[in-house]
């Protein structure tokens, strides 16, 4: 499990006030009168949906959703005040989540969320209204589309290979894929490798599950098929296609650190290898490749969706760099040269983009799966990284969705059951990503659009076509074939050089420097909870980031410059244009500005003036994301500035009032750049896990590995175990030095205690790669657990009295110890009453009212006692109280269970609390 940031001291500390007194029952909590909201009421009681399994020996923290959530690409996150506590694990229900709870002393609980890709999943209710603005004007055509269909007739058919085993993973993965290549091309063809996301896996019917492998009776739900549009366009143009099946991957992932990407890269370099052999020994392939033309293995692109783009970005960086064997499922020789990466509505959990692959990133502006399009960052995390030549593309599809790139995703086109992701509210309209919005495509508009779109970045990175660079580095061109689409992009790297970056050393006057993930307001780029988000400030694992921000603009008149100077001139001589990265609030309108530049002797030159509207953007998008405006370099030649030592940069707003956020800005001239890799250490870290002992104290070190040549720096950020907040630092690695130190203390008892993990984070920051970015020492506490025993102090009351129970431990431990228990039916007599017992302690423990009157066993949703008994403590009581009435009646029971931490039914053999209430006439 990833990232378990394990609160149970604070979630049973919580829950323990819920009653008022130790001897109180615990609630579950009661519905709140916001909607929506869900942080912790007054009196602690945690909010519905939520709750704590009892844990002797793991301790979870549960969420149920009041609708399935579907299986997807970004991960479930439970948050508590804005900080992550971690990944929780899904139920075979498609609501019910468990995130294990494995330390003793986390922070405060100040309000739980639930978070998926930068998307609250428990908030209901109708979100407020919005307008959006429309789609932009088309863009001017570009001289060459490559959308057209090439002259060359295609073939399809599939390969089926032996199961792999990979690390980590139980059940062997399938190799199996389809093909789709020219017919009659001669000479070896460039090949185009598709890696699909995490989906369902299997299905029957209606009925789809994310098992593997496949129970009997249901089919592998065939994702891998959903790109053979994009394959027939690409084969039609002279290009061999294949595309790999990974449900054997997306069925065991959800215990891996890394989410699956390594696993996936493991499997793509296994079907790489297999296209080696293939093509120096034809005649041991399969028929489909053998009727196939050879593949030329030094012109090969990876294009990923989703989790599949993490996996294709993974497989270009093991390519070139190595990782660790234990790690990896692949051990041979590299044989092929990987030249581009398209990555659509790609994860990005490492948040380590490989700077020397050029790259196409197609964010959909309408995902309803990765909201946050956190796969900007394959295009901002490549910046100052290594030589910069590498062209990293940023593609904004306006009114696309997540699923309908791949047509096994799409409704009315897949085999097995399939939805649009982003219409997951049937009580809100959205103006921009709702189903007849105006500015929502349609599935085949979508998928042609990105057809288009892929096979452009395969004719500049396979092909070298200079004639369609504009459709992918922000020149501000279309292609005629994937109209309707709006279809955006800005880039960084290529030809681009020398430039204005907030994270290079800059200072800010008139506007200010802020950072992409901070929790202050005063600090942050863009504060949580403003209309939409930015793909720029998508969050990583930590609560903030150093290095990472924008300069953030605003003003109340015309006229007052910002300014951003540079601490040594850059050169922009022989550059034709500036090129700034902007962007403005989503469907604002008339933003105006003037750019000027001054050299180091003082001399200003206006560059120009430039106009800016917003994005369209609702509450759900992340619409603020930054256009691409270049101003040419005349006025500045003109003006005689020494271009070689550029000072400064100037943006002088025009419009009254307003808001801008700069990215950055760069000298740009057209052309494409020849990219070579530079030979760079390699940074992954690992995971040790470390038995506690009974005394004394032992020092232990998180396990990093650097290999490659030369040296960089990274940032390492040292995770604190009670907080979960980090402390970074600047490191620079040497390949098989210890440059990264991160030593943890621990000291033996024999005391019961629970786990506890220490992590660390890394993140490449200048001539340095990243493979595993996550890992440390978990302590496990190998002492056991005390026994836990029931001693009635009142289980046999009058009417008006409480029923009372001490609940005990053999001895003291480190942690609090809780466990829960469900009413069930008595074995024999009369059943207490939802009358019988107080009205506010039913609602409490429930969110149910006395009304109907019913068996206690038989309340809806089910009546839980959470008991908790804090650390160094040996005990606590709890107690039902009861109500006296007029009503004549016979004795009535009450019968507790112990719950099952596991299956959350009553567990066989458990602990009971049984009572007997008398009337008291």
């Amino acid at each position: 499990m990833v990232r378990a940031r394990r609160i149970w001291v604070a979630a049973a500390a919580l829950l323990a006030v819920a009653g008022a007194s130790p001897g109180s029952a615990v609630a579950q909590g009661q519905p709140h009168s916001t909607a929506g909201a869900l942080t912790a009421g007054a009196d602690g009681t945690l909010p519905p949906g939520w709750s704590i399994t009892g844990g002797r020996s793991a301790p979870q923290l549960v969420w149920r959703s009041d609708r399935p959530v579907p299986m997807g690409d970004a991960r479930v996150e439970f948050r508590s005040g804005g900080r992550l506590l971690g990944t929780p694990r899904p139920a075979g229900d498609g609501r019910t989540f468990r995130l294990r709870l494995d330390t003793g002393h986390p922070g405060p609980l100040k309000g739980l969320e639930v978070w998926s890709g930068g998307r609250r999943l428990d908030v209901t209710g109708r979100a407020p209204a919005t307008s959006a603005a429309p789609p932009p004007a088309p863009l001017p055509a570009n001289a060459v589309d490559p959308g057209k269909p090439g002259s060359y007739h295609t073939k399809t058919g599939e390969y089926r290979l032996n199961s792999v085993r990979l690390p980590g993973f139980a059940a062997p993965v399938e190799m199996r894929a389809v093909v789709v290549a020219p017919t009659g091309a001669r000479g070896p063809r460039p090949l185009a490798l598709f890696l699909h996301g995490r989906h369902y896996t299997c299905y029957k019917g209606h009925s789809i599950t994310g098992d593997w492998p496949c129970a009997a009776g249901t089919k592998p739900v065939p994702s891998h098929r959903g790109y053979l549009r994009d394959q027939k366009l690409l084969a039609s143009q002279g290009y061999l296609t294949v595309s790999i099946s990974a449900n054997g991957i997306n069925g065991q992932d959800g215990a891996a650190e890394d989410g699956g990407a390594q696993a996936r890269s493991s499997l793509v370099r296994l079907h790489l290898a297999r296209w080696a052999d293939w093509a120096e020994h034809p005649d041991t392939a399969p028929a489909v490749v053998r009727d196939a033309p050879r593949a030329d293995l030094s012109r090969v692109m990876l294009v990923g969706h989703s989790r599949g783009g993490e996996g294709v970005n993974r497989a270009a960086l093991d390519s070139l760099y190595p990782p660790p064997a234990a790690q990896d499922g692949y051990h041979g020789a590299v044989r092929w040269t990987i030249r581009g990466l398209v990555l659509i509505g790609p994860t990005v959990f490492g948040q380590n983009p490989v700077p020397d692959v050029p790259s196409a990133t197609i964010l959909p502006g309408c995902d309803g799966d990765v909201s946050d399009l956190q796969g900007e960052v394959y295009v901002d995390g490549t910046r100052a990284v290594s030589r910069g030549g590498a062209l990293h593309s940023a593609v904004y599809v306006i009114g696309a969705n997540h699923n309908f790139f791949n047509s096994e995703w799409t409704p009315g086109q897949a085999a097995a059951a399939a939805e649009d992701d982003f219409s997951d509210d049937p009580h809100h309209h959205d103006p921009v990503c709702s189903k007849h919005s105006a500015t929502r495509l349609t599935a085949t508009q979508q998928h042609r659009a990105g057809s288009t779109y892929i096979a452009a970045a395969a004719r500049v990175f396979l092909s070298g076509d200079d004639r369609v660079r504009p459709l992918l580095d922000g020149t501000g061109r279309r292609a005629p074939s994937a109209d309707p689409a709006r279809v955006l992009t800005h880039a960084v790297g290529g030809r681009r050089d020398a430039g204005f970056l907030p994270d290079g050393g800059v200072s800010v006057t008139g506007a200010r420097l802020c950072a992409a993930v901070d929790p202050a307001p005063a600090k942050t780029c863009l504060v949580q909870g403003a209309k939409g988000s930015s793909p720029h400030f998508a969050q990583w694992e930590t609560d903030r980031e150093t290095g990472r921000g924008a300069i953030a603009l605003r003003w109340t008149r015309a006229g007052t410059p910002a300014r951003v100077r540079v601490k040594n001139p850059v050169s922009l001589s022989g550059d034709k244009a500036l090129a700034l990265r902007l962007f403005v609030p989503p469907n604002s309108r008339g933003t105006r500005l003037d750019v000027s530049v001054t050299d180091a002797s003082g001399r200003k030159a206006v560059l120009g003036k430039v106009g800016i509207d917003g994005l369209p953007g609702s509450e759900r998008t992340a619409s603020y994301w930054a256009r691409e405006i270049r101003v040419p370099l005349t006025a500045a030649g003109r003006a005689g500035l020494d271009l070689y030592r550029i000072k400064s940069l100037e943006l002088t707003p025009r419009s009254g009032s307003g808001r801008a956020w700069l990215m950055d800005a760069w000298g740009w001239r057209p052309g494409l750049q020849a990219v070579r890799p530079a030979e760079l250490p390699r940074v992954d870290v690992g995971r040790t896990t470390v038995a506690e002992g009974d005394s004394g104290e032992r020092t232990y070190r998180v396990p990093v590995e650097v290999s490659g040549h030369g040296s960089g720096q990274v940032r390492v950020y040292v995770l604190d175990p009670v907080t979960g907040q980090g402390k970074d630092r600047l490191v620079t690695v040497h390949p098989g030095g210890h440059d990264i130190d991160v030593p943890v203390v621990v000291k033996g008892n024999t005391r019961y205690g629970t786990d506890v993990t220490h992590d660390i984070l890394v993140k490449a920051v200048h001539g340095a790669v990243v493979g595993s970015y996550r890992g440390g020492i978990t302590v496990h506490d190998d002492d056991p657990a005390p026994a836990m025993t029931v001693t009635p102090l009142a289980d046999r009351v009058t009417e008006g009295k409480s029923l009372k129970w001490r609940v005990s431990l053999s001895g003291p431990v480190d942690v609090d110890m809780g466990t829960a228990f469900t009413a069930v039916a008595p074995a024999t007599g009369p059943e207490l009453s939802t009358k019988d017992v107080s009205a506010r302690w039913l609602g409490e423990t429930s969110g149910s009212s006395p009304d109907p009157e019913r068996p206690l066993s038989k309340v809806p949703g089910g009546l839980f006692l959470w008991v908790n008994i804090p650390a160094g403590s040996t005990s606590t009581d709890i107690s039902v109280p009861t109500v006296k009435d007029r009503v004549t009646e016979p004795a009535e029971s009450v019968r507790f269970q112990q719950l099952d931490d596991r299956t959350d039914r009553p567990r066989p053999g458990g602990l009971e609390l049984t009572g007997t209430v008398l009337d008291a006439s």
